[in-house]
């Protein structure tokens, strides 16, 4: 079974400051989410499905709907801050979407098999998606919570023109996910690379720490923790402006208890993205080096 990959695309990019999931950095107009697909392709999935939100259908059905309708199977489906339990009231001017694992939930019903989340405006890299394909080839449905992460290394995966924010991990000696704790603030300085604590003191972090880039791997069973878990959090954060529910919560509970275990899959690409504005024109020199050296055509679906 080809696995299923989902795009998480509803976010705004507030510090980025627009849709910079739609701007196109590509030689002839493409977009990161184009070259995520590119790879997908060609690694083996069998459809896409997008996350969006309502308000932005028309510019991403103009935008992906015909390039791709003769390439792979796609879907799409909207994940708004009002699709929360029956019963569930929130307040009137709460505008940001409720996390990467609310976005999730929204495909349950869609999925019957393995599947992949990426962020919409992450550069992941060929072997990320030959990876994981490679890992569910002979998944069979007996294997429900056999999950998976491609991890990086946390040198290859900074911004030049700030901190970040990085899921660091813990694998045990098998390489199975122990612990992922997010981590604010990573950043380069003058003596190697070190995030801030909660005291605010700076903390080193080795150049090869294993960190998540929001690149994992899940069968259909994700989707009933997905529902308890946010059911527990919204009725405890509700009206609660800036609450969040992510993957990683959900997963490390998983791993605690037992229910689930999740593989590392190691990947030596470098990532890049557009956390910051400035960020841009490197992405697009990283772009047209990769094309120069032919790993992309220069017009991705000429």
């Amino acid at each position: 079974m080809k696995p299923t990959l989902l795009i998480l695309a509803a976010g705004m990019g507030s510090r980025y400051g627009g849709l910079k999931q739609l701007d196109q950095i590509g030689p002839t107009g493409e977009t990161i989410i184009d070259y995520s697909i590119y790879d997908a392709i060609r690694a083996g999935f069998g459809k896409v499905i997008f996350i969006i939100k309502e308000q932005i259908e028309d510019d991403f059905k103009e935008i992906f709907v015909e390039r791709l309708k003769d390439k792979i199977a796609i879907d799409y489906v909207f994940q708004e801050t009002w699709m929360v339990p029956e019963g569930i009231i929130i307040p009137d001017n709460r505008s940001k979407p409720w996390g990467t694992g609310h976005a999730v939930m929204m495909a349950a019903g869609k999925i019957d098999g393995p599947f992949a989340v990426i962020n919409g405006d992450d550069f992941y890299g060929r072997r990320a998606f030959e990876t994981l394909v490679e890992y569910y080839k002979d998944w069979v449905a007996s294997q429900s919570n056999d999950y998976c992460m491609v991890g990086y290394h946390v040198g290859k995966t900074l911004s030049e023109f700030g901190a970040v924010s990085r899921g660091v991990c813990q694998p045990d000696e098998n390489s199975f996910l122990v612990d992922v704790v997010e981590r604010t603030q990573i950043e380069r300085t003058g003596n190697g690379i070190a995030y801030k604590n909660e005291e605010g003191n700076l903390v080193a972090v080795d150049e090869n720490t294993i960190v998540s880039m929001n690149f994992w791997g899940f069968t259909p069973s994700f989707f009933g923790y997905l529902n308890r878990g946010f059911e527990t959090f919204i009725a405890q954060n509700a009206g609660n402006l800036k609450a969040e529910f992510y993957i990683p919560s959900v997963v490390n509970d998983l791993i605690k208890t037992g229910t689930a275990s999740v593989r590392i899959l190691q990947c030596d690409e470098k990532w890049f993205g557009m956390t910051y504005k400035e960020d841009r024109g490197a992405v697009v020199k990283s772009i047209r080096e990769l094309v120069r050296i032919g790993v992309y055509p220069e017009n991705l679906w000429g």
